[in-house]
This record gives C-alpha cells, sequence and structure tokens, in this order.
C-alpha cells in the first residue's frame, strides 16, 4: 500500500485529522458498498441503468467500495494529439490507453468515439467503456472555446458502453445551447440504460477578477454542480475547489453570507465539501479532476486529491495525464496509489 502520510507531507495532520462542522458528515450521501441501493434506487433512474452504475462500481481494485478511479484519454482533441501523446507516443494507440486503465485497476475508461470504437469489441466485455460525446476542439484559428458534439448517444449504446459523459462550460455565452444539447443526450441515454457523467467546468474570462483565478471558486463551481445535478448527471466532474466567494468578489449573480461564513471555511475539504453538498448533498457522485502533468510532484499532488475528494464525500477521482504521460509502469503505480487511499479504512469522511 502507498505511503499516504509520507506524500502529504507537512499537511498530514491537517488533512487526516481534520473534521467539517459547517456541513456535517451526517447531513450528505456518502459513497459506499450500498449506494444504488442507498440512494440511487430512489430516482425514477431505470433498472438498466442502475445495473450499468452497479458494474462501475463493481469493477477494478475498488470494487465493492462505491468509490470510482476513471481514466479518462480525451486530450487528444481537447490539447491536441501531439501535446497529449508525444511524451510517450505509445498512447497513440487506443488499445494501450485501455489496456493502462485495465492494468491501473481503473472502474472505467473514458475516451473518445474513434478511439474506443476503434477497439471496443476487443475491450468492451473487458472494462466498462464510458464515451465522451463532445469535445472543445483546438485546431481552430483564432481558439473558439466552445463544445461540439462528436457522437450520439446510440454510439455509444451500440459499441456496449456503460456510460456516455460530456462536457458544460458553464458561465460561456453558448452555455445556454449547450445545456439544451446535453439536457436531451442524457435523457436519451437514461432511455438506453447507460449511465450519466457531466464535466461541469466553468469559463468565462470574467471569472478571472483582480489577479484572482475563481474558476476553482467553490461557491461557482458548487453552482456548476448543482446545474449538473438538474440536468440527471448520474456523476459529477468539477475540478477541486481552490479559492471561494466568487460570486461575492467578482460581483454578480446570487448567493448567501452564510454560504461563506457559516458553510465553508479555507480548509480544503470544507470548499470540498460544499461542492459535495451542492450535489444534492451528494446524491449526486462527486469526482474531483487529476489536473495537469506536472513532474516529480504529480504522485504527492495525485493523492493529495484523493484524500480530500475522500474525506469530502466525495465518489472518487478521474485522473488522466498525471497517468498517461508516464511509462505503463509508473501510469500504473500513480493509479494504484490514488486508489489505495480510496481502500484505507483510515481515512473516513471529515
Amino acid at each position: 500500500m502507498t505511503d499516504i502520510a509520507q506524500l502529504l507531507g507537512s499537511e498530514t495532520e491537517s488533512l487526516l485529522t481534520h473534521q467539517c462542522r459547517g456541513i456535517p458528515a451526517a447531513s450528505i450521501h456518502a459513497p459506499g458498498p450500498d449506494f444504488v441501493d442507498r440512494v440511487m434506487a430512489h430516482s425514477d433512474r431505470r433498472p438498466h441503468v442502475l445495473r450499468n452504475m452497479q458494474a462501475l462500481f463493481d469493477h477494478g481494485r475498488l470494487g465493492g467500495t462505491g468509490y470510482l478511479s476513471i481514466l479518462p484519454v480525451d486530450q487528444g482533441i481537447e490539447h491536441s494529439a501531439g501535446a497529449s501523446f508525444a511524451p510517450n507516443p505509445l498512447y497513440f494507440d487506443p488499445a494501450n490507453i485501455v489496456e493502462l486503465a485495465i492494468e491501473g485497476g481503473c472502474n472505467a475508461v473514458a475516451s473518445t468515439l474513434g478511439g474506443l470504437s476503434s477497439v471496443a469489441r476487443q475491450y468492451a466485455h473487458k472494462i466498462p467503456m464510458l464515451l465522451k460525446l463532445n469535445h472543445n476542439e483546438t485546431l481552430t484559428y483564432p481558439a473558439v472555446y466552445d463544445q461540439t458534439l462528436f457522437a450520439q448517444v446510440e454510439q455509444a449504446f451500440e459499441m456496449g458502453c456503460a456510460a456516455v459523459g460530456a462536457t458544460i462550460y458553464f458561465g460561456s455565452p453558448e452555455s445556454r445551447r449547450q445545456i439544451g444539447e446535453i439536457s436531451q443526450a442524457f435523457e436519451r441515454a437514461h432511455e438506453l440504460g447507460m449511465v450519466t457523467v457531466l464535466w461541469a467546468y466553468l469559463r468565462n474570462p470574467a471569472f478571472k477578477h483582480e489577479g484572482q483565478d475563481y474558476h476553482t471558486a467553490a461557491d461557482l463551481t458548487g453552482q456548476a454542480i448543482h446545474l449538473a445535478a438538474t440536468l440527471k448527471a448520474d456523476i459529477v466532474k468539477q475540478k477541486m475547489a481552490e479559492t471561494n466567494a466568487g460570486y461575492r468578489d467578482i460581483g454578480f449573480g446570487h448567493t448567501h453570507a452564510k454560504v461563506y461564513d457559516e458553510l465553508t471555511s479555507e480548509h480544503p475539504i470544507d470548499l470540498a465539501r460544499y461542492q459535495v453538498a451542492s450535489s444534492y448533498m451528494g446524491r449526486a457522485g462527486l469526482i474531483n479532476s487529476g489536473g495537469a502533468a506536472g513532474g516529480e510532484s504529480d504522485l504527492a499532488q495525485a493523492v493529495r486529491t484523493a484524500v480530500i475528494n475522500k474525506r469530502a464525500g466525495g465518489m472518487g477521482l478521474i485522473s488522466g495525464r498525471k497517468a498517461f504521460q508516464k511509462s505503463m509502469a509508473e501510469g500504473v503505480e500513480l493509479l494504484h496509489a490514488i486508489q489505495d487511499v480510496y481502500l484505507d479504512d483510515s481515512i473516513t469522511l471529515a
């Protein structure tokens, strides 16, 4: 098992002993082996959706825990294939992406229409697949920041996917169109029995205000998460909150003083707990993104993120570049380290 305390370093005591006071653990629907029965079965999800959700929970090293470790590789579109795969050209071949997810003990692999469809008959029965339906392609110049549908829900169903995913850039001028598109796509996915996962990201130049980037503010990301849950996302992917008070400091929208004075603090677990609360108190599972690859610090950063997510009541991590921009062995080691956090019974809800 990974030496989690050593990787947390000087933050060990703060991250492993903190207790949330503003939103206590007893008030959230925490992940667990019985999550489908305890939480999802009360919704209007069809039996096939519940079955596929349970299939996600039952796969990989975290099988049976109620937590998720997902390998996402859609960066070939989002960041260009060269930027994504030049560090390790092995992953230009989608088969190696799926092999990394399998060897890494992941619950599922998430990728593009072309990538998954090229190997679907080889792997659909070996690991749950999640098809990312839309992307922000970066070949357009000057750059356009929008999400375009690359795939149809029916294509995911036909290749045997257990889930579909999509991104909405909440806060952007294009978000209203994206909301309409993804609302229809998610409804169709549920009709066909697939789990829905929403990348609930923020995108607006005005969210960078007076030298502070509020794209990772707890109050703004929390609202994006709440909108994702309203769209019936079964799982919400969000960046980990790193600051707060976006509404208040930028001076727009609607908020309440208690968000900052009582429900949250500056502690990262309190900020993440507010994100969980925003997902219908955990009824829609919160998975945090692993972030960009940063070199030697990747392992420690990934473990730190996992600890915060788990103690806040999140459902797991979806980490890509930190894993696939390394050798296969190093990628597997990093994924296992993330999973070790969720397998460690001594790391409990804050």
